[in-house]
């Protein structure tokens, strides 16, 4: 049924309905980088649930009418016959009755007196979610629990940190992320297995003052940023054009409306098609200028904040900070927009002119902040001396795919080193070995059920794959999937079955193994 989900996909619904099937009380929440498909995880979680129970009534809220468009999209190609509505101004649509609603959050707001009683509310971007009183969420959020009591809330988001409030978890209304994706190993995962692509930053000769910028209303002010990019903007964008002059998609991130226009302004005096994007345009014209760079006509969009929240263009292959910030989420938000693949795209270059990566850390593990005030302590990272990439200091190659440059082992590190490094640590290595035989045993753990350990020899060397066709949620399900490349015929249901049969197996010739890992994990088979 939910055979389009990417394997982790799958996992995060089995683990969502899990995290109700045993009992937990609270709003759980689930946390995957940009790029890595929540709305196919939203898609896969509504339609079992109503697999199981069929009288469900759900609303999913979302930040812009952008990601109403594509969440729909991935709900309809998961189940095509879904009774869908839409509640989004910007889409002229102002469904109630629908037992899925998919709405912007402002105009749900607006309709809510309308919906009647929901089970679920699943909220997409959720560290937009504020634990103040009178919000918007709030408000949904009380109407929504006056008619239904026992309504439960899902959140799903790339950065599960707020400014004021530190974790999302932390006396707000999510009480548990039951799924997260956001940390270094994941992140690195993600990178071997070709599902996100890698950002590589270059140094820059410039960038923005941000000792001379003030704090309002918890972040930098405006007016003071727009000033400040200003002063740097015509250099900082010749550099750009001279690193990006084969790159195809850029997002240049600017601090306000007037450094938008004078970026898009200067790089149409040196050739480079460009356009604003900001909230002084009519709708009309945003969309038109934004529909114009997916198709390519366009290959540079200058803006603050339009393409931020959900803007998905697999393309973007450069992006240029210009916009200081304090504030971590928006930090990996903009980061992400790079990371999403697409066909001939080896990387995303990220010139960072706005110190965003020196002060906040890197994207797979930025600081996260307190409740009050700003995380302090730095992310020491070195600078490859054959293309100048920034690495984060425990990097043993270099994270430019062009270049691949080898660290010498340092047994000490400069406590006082630079801290822009994108990307903590190294990506995982990945090596190839021939098979020189296979054995099969029966491995028993108190307390669960049996499954096989798998021996994978390769001369003196040994990886281990443990097969658990008993077990439960994805561990069965990778069982089922690893038996269909190793035998051609039924399945088998138990263990004892499976073990009956060992000698039917199909032996691949070569195997691909993460290597640089505690455990080296099997990653994939050649026959």
């Amino acid at each position: 049924m939910l055979s389009a989900l990417r394997p982790y996909q799958y996992e995060g619904v089995e683990i969502t309905l899990n995290f109700f099937f045993e009992g937990n009380k609270g709003n759980p929440m689930i946390a995957m980088p940009c790029g890595t498909g929540k709305s196919w995880v939203i898609a896969g979680f509504i339609k079992k649930i109503f697999h199981l129970y069929p009288n469900q009534r759900i609303i999913v809220s979302v930040p812009t009418k952008e990601l109403v468009v594509q969440n729909v999209d991935k709900m309809h190609k998961m189940w095509a016959n879904a009774p869908v509505g839409i509640n989004a101004a910007g889409l002229n649509r102002k469904d109630v009755i629908q037992p899925i609603i998919f709405g912007t959050m402002h105009s749900i707001v607006k309709s809510i007196d309308n919906f009647g009683h929901r089970d679920l509310l699943l909220v997409d971007e959720c560290h937009t979610v504020s634990p103040k009183e009178n919000t918007t969420y709030q408000k949904i959020i009380n109407c929504l629990t006056e008619k239904n009591p026992n309504l439960r809330i899902i959140g799903l988001t790339a950065t599960k940190f707020r400014m004021g409030q530190g974790l999302l978890t932390d006396n707000g209304i999510f009480t548990d992320i039951c799924y997260d994706l956001t940390n270094v190993d994941s992140f690195n995962r993600f990178l071997a297995e070709g599902y996100l692509c890698p950002l590589v930053p270059k140094p820059t000769k410039v960038s923005i003052d941000r000792e001379k910028l003030t704090i309002v209303n918890g972040d930098f002010s405006k007016g003071q940023s727009d000033e400040a990019a200003d002063k740097i903007m015509y250099e900082a964008l010749t550099e750009a054009v001279e690193y990006g002059y084969d790159k195809d998609s850029w997002l240049i991130f600017t601090a306000g409306v007037k450094s938008s226009e004078t970026a898009s302004e200067i790089l149409s005096s040196f050739g480079i098609c460009s356009a604003a994007v900001h909230s002084k345009l009519s709708s009309r014209l945003r969309d038109e200028r934004i529909r114009d760079f997916k198709s390519g006509k366009i290959k540079a969009l200058c803006g603050m904040g339009i393409f931020l929240t959900g803007f998905d263009h697999p393309p973007v292959d450069l992006i240029v900070g210009l916009r200081p910030t304090v504030s971590p989420s928006l930090h990996v938000q903009m980061l992400g927009r790079g990371m999403r693949t697409s066909p001939n795209k080896k990387y995303c270059l990220v010139l960072d002119y706005a110190g965003n990566v020196k002060n906040l850390g890197p994207i797979n593990d930025p600081r996260i902040p307190r409740k009050k005030g700003k995380a302090t302590g730095e992310v020491p990272i070195k600078i490859c001396e054959q293309c100048g990439t920034y690495n984060h200091a425990a990097a043993r190659m270099c994270c430019n795919p062009e270049c691949n440059f080898e660290f010498k082992f340092q047994t000490k590190l400069n406590p006082t080193a630079y801290t822009d490094a994108i990307m903590r640590s190294d990506a995982p290595v990945i090596e190839y070995y021939d098979v020189t035989k296979v054995i099969y045993h029966k491995h028993e753990k108190i307390g669960s059920p049996p499954m096989i350990k798998v021996s994978y020899f390769a001369g003196l060397k040994r990886f281990v794959k443990f097969v658990c066709l008993e077990h439960q949620g994805f561990a069965g399900k990778n069982a089922r999937d690893w038996f269909r490349q190793h035998y051609a015929h039924e399945l088998p249901v138990t263990t004892d079955e499976a073990l009956a049969i060992v000698s039917m197996l199909r032996v691949p010739r070569r195997i691909r193994v993460w290597t640089n890992k505690k455990f080296p994990e099997i990653m994939g088979y050649e026959w």
